[in-house]
């Protein structure tokens, strides 16, 4: 094993969608190779090799799957149980930071993006092994593998000499290949999730000739819904079922089947996955239970599973799940039996328990959906899978989420980002999950999922009816320009509902709004005073909300609202409807007929609910109007000389370091400076001493938890102006605290507001950096804002306005602002620190005092580990 110890293995999702493995090679793998080497053509041998090569030589082929995976690396791509590709690379002399790269795939799997895969893993490797660059050698007539190095985003030199083309090139990332990276494992993953959303025929597993149980529900819907490809029924004894031609195994069904719905019982999924491997079959919805939901030995069987269908090529949605449909080929493979009307929601829903009731509620609301995948599990498939798949995808132009477990958060982060930029992302995160599942992947943290989602802009939501909420919203209008809206009305009282609700939403009324047109106005006053509204450019948005006075005057809210949606299909402003207590209307805002296409008016019960949706959209549109910040260079940093530091207390096992100034030069590796501290117990002459050393005036403060800052508690002495101040202030200390009690002592600095800034390795998110205002109410109410790392720019300036306190920095009752740049770079140094050591598992700046012409540091607690694993970093693999 190369230097880290690692095994360097991933599953890979190619560039037609199917997967593959991708490991070390072992000496074992001989005949594997020789037989990979025998399917070859001539053409192939004599590109790789520069001569025919007919057949591997013992010598050589020893040499060739032995590896001391440190100069020499190799990898071997498997499918099934066959190896389709390897590629290598060995250093060009001892301690040398040059290696020659070299691969080949077998004929039949060319053009999958196996290539470039095998560069990225190379190049990983090679960078945890020191070196730098990369060298290969390539006929002029390779073209595709010349591409290959061309295309990978690396800053390639290429020189002709002797028929051969050299190329050299570093192999460091760079914003080119992470983008070229990160392009490719979007259409791959997208490709992956259409075939499964849009599969040639389906076979269904575990229908029943009696038509009962959970297979037969299944193959029902399939065909109540309109599904137009072959439908295969697979049944080891019935010859038909449920009035189409039965098969015993799929191999002997007639044509390709790229989707297989399972559902027999748990111990015999395996069989099905055989069977569907054997016929080529691209992927599985298993809705059976009893996997890792269940407990340990489920969790072990899921396991299996997964490797099983990776292993050929295969995904997977579930098991445990509710099920896939797409209106765009009417397919219904869920266990729902009818699905809401067609649209332009993409909706993912992990939960197959509250699938169906998701499902019923957004056909009650009247929201339209192009596609739908209930993960349950998520052992494969992912809420992030669709999100690559929605990104590019026509007929979507909103996603919805239901979240209970995030994979790859990092990615996540990544991805909304990317997508929200042009399509809305509206999410709730589940905290209510099986205890057993929890134990399998950890939900989502409430602190993570705050930092995910303001950083990737996405619309984070507390319940699922404000889900739809603000789904109806998002699919039928447009996005308001600005957060100042108008309400029309006949009824004071909802006005005035509107208006105690539209602060909480950081919403405005625009001038003269609320309009109450008055109990007694009819239909015709009540659109003028729409189009008027709507007319006037201090609107950016438009609620309309309508109460008849007497419950026999329903017929003219119908009037009402015909006028409403007349009115707000002229616009670009979005409008919004408010009739309580009559769902009934809502069909008369979409007008006739099955229409999928945006200005249908939602309508709310509530106009709290109403504004609420309205508050959501305008944030996500002010998201979007900001240019989209970049990750600082800071050049003033140095990373290597803090790896090394880090590494020596990792060597040291030091579990926590820098209460008294242990972390200083760590700090100062990121331009952090610390305001020096001493520590001191004893008498108070020695204290006095130690005050004199530091040069007055000083502050000493009792060193030890829970008491460290609490000035309120008299913990805190400052201004000691001389060696008489301190020995008296220690005094107080020994009395309050203990005798011998440990003190801080640190020079005065300039007083400003107190401020915390923190950084965490999250359990489920990776490094998350934290900031809020100091002192003991803050921390009760918990008022941090956080954001995911690496930072941008504009995550910084963001996150040092977002604690509900913030306003202390800007000038709070007549108070000087700080100095809200400097914050914002320290919180990026922070950043970046906590991005580039996974050993660094808390790190907390505490109190910083702002101030208007800058900050100081006063204490810093730092805690080092294990390294933690960092997802969505190296070259590209599933999860």
């Amino acid at each position: 094993m190369g230097t880290t110890g690692r095994t360097r293995s991933a599953d890979i999702v190619l560039s037609d969608g199917s997967t593959a493995h991708v490991r070390q090679i072992r000496p074992s793998d001989g005949p594997a190779v020789l037989a990979l080497h025998s399917r070859f053509s001539e053409r192939t041998r004599y590109l790789r090799y520069f001569s025919p090569y007919p057949r591997i030589p013992a010598r050589d082929l020893e040499r060739f799957v032995n590896v001391d995976h440190h100069d020499r690396e190799a990898f071997v791509v498997e499918l099934g149980d066959q190896l389709i590709a390897i590629g290598r690379y060995d250093r060009l002399g001892e301690g040398s930071g040059e290696a020659e790269v070299a691969f080949v795939v077998e004929d039949a799997h060319q053009g999958r993006g196996l290539g470039s895969v095998l560069l990225e893993h190379l190049a990983e490797a090679a960078r945890e092994e020191g070196i730098s660059r990369f060298v290969a050698e390539v006929l002029p007539m390779n073209s595709t593998m010349l591409r290959v190095f061309a295309d990978a985003g690396y800053s390639v030199e290429r020189q002709y000499a002797d028929g051969v083309v050299h190329l050299t090139f570093p192999i460091a990332p760079t914003a080119e290949s992470l983008a070229v990276q990160w392009r490719r494992e979007q259409r791959s993953e997208a490709a992956s999730i259409a075939r499964l959303l849009s599969p040639r025929a389906v076979a269904v597993y575990g229908a029943s000739s009696r038509d009962k149980g959970v297979g037969a529900a299944l193959l029902r819907h399939l065909r109540a819904g309109g599904y137009a490809g072959q439908i295969v029924p697979v049944h080891p004894t019935a010859p038909t079922v449920g009035g189409l031609r039965a098969y015993p195994s799929l191999a002997e069904a007639p044509g390709g089947v790229d989707l297989a719905v399972v559902a027999v019982p748990a111990d015999g999924v395996p069989a099905v996955v055989a069977d569907c491997a054997a016929a080529g079959v691209h992927g599985l919805v298993v809705v059976s239970a009893g996997f890792a939901e269940s407990g340990p030995d489920g969790a072990e069987a899921q396991a299996r599973l997964l490797h099983t269908m990776r292993g050929h090529g295969m995904r997977l949605v579930g098991p445990n799940c509710l099920g896939v449909a797409n209106s765009a080929v009417r397919l219904n493979a869920t266990l729902a039996p009818a699905l809401p009307r067609a649209g332009r929601v993409g909706f993912f829903s992990q939960s197959a328990a509250l699938g169906t009731a998701l499902l019923g509620e957004a056909d009650r609301r009247g929201l339209g959906l192009s596609s739908f995948v209930s993960a349950g599990n998520r052992a494969d498939v992912s809420g992030n899978d669709l999100l690559q798949y929605w990104r590019d995808d026509p007929g979507t132009d909103v996603v919805l989420l239901y979240l209970e477990t995030f994979g790859n958060p990092r990615k996540f982060a990544r991805i909304a980002q990317e997508l929200a930029r042009h399509k809305p992302v509206v999410a709730v995160a589940s905290a209510v999950r099986p205890p057993a599942l929890e134990a399998v992947a950890p939900g989502p943290d409430a602190r993570g999922v705050a930092a995910l989602f303001a950083h990737a802009g996405v619309i984070r939501v507390d319940t699922v009816a404000e889900l739809f909420d603000v789904g109806l919203l998002l699919a039928d209008q447009s996005l308001p320009a600005g957060r100042r809206i108008g309400l029309v009305t006949n009824a004071a009282a909802l006005g005035a509902l509107a208006e105690a609700t539209a602060p909480g939403f950081a919403l405005e009324f625009a001038s003269g709004y609320p309009h109450d047109v008055g109990p007694t106005a009819d239909a015709a006053t009540i659109r003028q005073a729409i189009a008027d509204a709507l007319a006037d450019p201090r609107v950016d948005a438009l609620v309309v909300a309508y109460a008849p006075a007497l419950a026999e005057e329903w017929d003219d809210a119908a009037v009402v609202a015909e006028g409403v949606h007349a009115e707000a299909a002229g616009s670009d402003k979005p409008v919004l409807a408010v009739f309580p207590s009559d769902p009934a209307l809502t069909s008369r805002l979409r007008g006739p007929g099955d229409r999928t296409l945006p200005g249908e008016v939602p309508t709310y019960p509530t106009v709290e609910e109403a504004v609420r949706a309205l508050g959501r959209a305008a944030a996500y549109a002010a998201w979007r109007r900001e240019e989209p910040g970049t990750v600082p260079e800071l050049p003033d940093v140095d990373p290597g000389r803090a790896r090394r530091l880090v590494a020596e207390l990792g060597a040291a096992a030091v579990s926590r370091i820098g209460d008294l100034g242990e972390a200083d030069e760590l700090l100062a590796c990121y331009g952090i400076e610390v305001v020096p501290s001493r520590a001191c117990a004893g008498p108070a002459e020695a204290v006095a001493a130690v005050a004199a050393e530091v040069g007055f005036p000083v502050a000493i403060k009792v060193a030890r938890s829970p008491w460290r800052h609490r000035i309120d508690l008299g913990a805190v002495r400052l201004d000691l102006a001389d060696a008489d101040d301190v020995v008296r202030a220690y005094d107080e200390l020994q009395r309050l605290f203990g005798t011998g009690v440990e003190v801080a002592v640190q020079p005065m600095v300039a007083p400003g507001v107190g401020c915390v800034v923190e950084a965490a390795e999250d359990p489920a998110f990776g490094p998350v950096v934290g900031f809020g205002i100091g002192g003991v109410a803050n921390d009760l109410i918990g008022d941090r804002a956080w954001r995911p790392v690496p930072l941008t720019d504009r995550d910084a300036a963001s996150l040092v306005r977002a604690p509900r306190a913030a306003p202390l920095l800007t000038g709070y009752r007549g108070a000087a602002p700080v100095d809200l740049d400097a914050l914002a770079d320290l919180v990026l140094r922070v950043g970046r620190m906590a991005d580039e050591h996974p050993q660094l598992h808390r790190l907390e700046l505490n109190p910083v005092l702002a101030r208007p012409d800058g900050l100081s540091v006063l204490h810093v607690s730092l805690r080092v580990g294990t390294p933690a694993a960092r997802p969505d970093t190296g070259p590209r693999r599933l999860r």
